[in-house]
């Protein structure tokens, strides 16, 4: 008897020993990130977020994960410092055992689930995963103390999100429609009001300033036929009449139109999809799951990615708005063709530059830098929204696409795309030259 005592008793000592190094492993899956990223994604896109704000949310959720997560692996450090105004971020307590992966994953979903509207969504995404995370069989202590450590870093990161002009930009003035021909004017269907006009006045992230890479300014507007901006039109008018089946795929693929107003007689319905920097978020999952990255890796890829895009929507929309280009719709309507109707819905806000070719040009050459020149993938963003899989040899070759998609669907002319391009792989390249996560070997 006393020996099956002994025998039981270090059977249980055993699968102790083993369940301990299994949960280790387990909460090292990389899922966990990438779904809570996605759960983001998926109420950024049902609370219908223009691009801009997304961009914002993407980037703080996306630094809170990173910085809980890079106490995991000393190689790595922190953005404190080297983003604007990012403090010294709270640290974990010497000598406790955390997971890490679960502080990271806590701290980007308490971040998201504060800075968007249906916070009902993200609570039942929220008591699945930590459910999911307590069956690998974390030690209660770890657990709570893993938890409290995210939300420690999660405050840290929303107190400096505060400060960043967000909220009383809130109350700032509607944009105010001019009479100069030049300038742009509301577009049906919805004829809505220009987006975020005051997006510049956000504080960015890494570059210095919103004004810091101001492109060349737009070709100046003309009316005459002989004029360079009625040539520019014009391309736009032809090019749309003539499209193939392929540029007609590709400007729907990229269209990212997170409202999209539909009208059928006298009804009117929205049509909710992906931002197009939710669709580089999930570029960057896509290629993070083919490279293997491990988790503080991919957390490193999210960052990365978010802090290219906050900072290219700034910097585009600085632009927007102080050109306030007209729209090719409004211009072929005008002085062209009353009844032409471009392939895509125009957005909301002015023309130039591009915001699909700065933000997507910032982002390829952020993974770039990180993944590799030819890095070949397949984009799967858009098959939720109906819409079929495209494959890339590369992300500047996404990038490029995600550019001219904006002509094909007749709401760019090519300017905007070759400048924007241009103006988004500088704001890439800046990024890269002044932030740092791991440590110099």
């Amino acid at each position: 008897m006393k020996l099956f005592r002994f025998v039981f008793i270090i059977s249980i000592m055993i699968s102790c020993t083993s369940n301990t190094g299994e949960y280790k492993t387990k909460v090292q899956n990389t899922e966990f990130l990438h779904r809570s990223l996605k759960q983001i994604t998926d109420v950024i896109v049902h609370d219908i977020f223009s691009p801009p704000v997304a961009s914002r949310i993407y980037a703080y959720a996306s630094i809170a994960a990173y910085e809980a997560a890079i106490h995991q692996d000393p190689s790595f450090i922190s953005l404190a410092g080297q983003v604007n105004g990012l403090t010294e971020v709270p640290k974990p307590a010497e000598g406790e055992e955390y997971c890490y992966p679960l502080a990271s994953v806590q701290a980007m979903l308490k971040v998201g689930r504060t800075l968007v509207f249906s916070e009902d969504k993200m609570d039942v995404f929220y008591n699945q995963l930590m459910q999911e995370f307590r069956n690998t069989g974390i030690p209660d202590d770890v657990y709570e103390r893993s938890v409290e450590y995210g939300n420690t870093v999660a405050d840290h990161i929303l107190a400096w999100s505060s400060k960043d002009n967000y909220k009383q930009s809130r109350s700032f003035p509607k944009y105010s429609i001019s009479n100069d021909p030049a300038t742009w004017k509301p577009t049906p269907p919805a004829y809505m009001d220009a987006v975020e006009p005051h997006w510049n006045k956000i504080r960015t992230f890494v570059i210095d300033s919103a004004a810091q890479f101001i492109p060349r300014k737009a070709t100046p507007f003309s009316s005459d036929k002989g004029s360079q901006f009625y040539k520019e039109a014009f391309e736009v008018l032809e090019i749309t009449k003539n499209l193939t089946e392929e540029e007609k795929d590709i400007a729907f693929f990229w269209d990212c139109n997170p409202f999209m107003m539909n009208v059928k007689g006298h009804v009117m319905f929205a049509t909710k999809k992906i931002s197009p920097g939710g669709h580089w978020i999930n570029i960057t999952r896509v290629a993070a799951q083919s490279a293997n990255l491990d988790f503080i890796k991919s957390a490193e890829a999210y960052v990365w990615v978010s802090l290219a895009l906050a900072d290219g929507f700034i910097s585009c929309w600085d632009e927007k708005y102080r050109s306030v280009l007209i729209r090719p719709e409004s211009y072929i309507n005008q002085y062209m063709d009353e009844n032409w109707v471009p392939l895509l819905q125009t957005p909301p806000f002015p023309e130039y530059t591009s915001g699909h070719s700065v933000i997507s040009s910032s982002a390829a050459t952020v993974l770039t830098n990180l993944l590799g020149d030819n890095f070949a993938f397949t984009d799967s963003t858009e098959v939720e929204f109906g819409l079929t899989i495209r494959s890339f040899s590369s992300f500047k070759e996404a990038s490029n696409e995600a550019a001219i998609s904006r002509v094909f669907g007749g709401i760019h002319y090519k300017p905007a795309v070759e400048v924007g391009i241009t103006q988004g792989t500088e704001i890439g390249e800046f990024v890269l030259s002044k932030i740092r996560t791991r440590k110099k070997e």
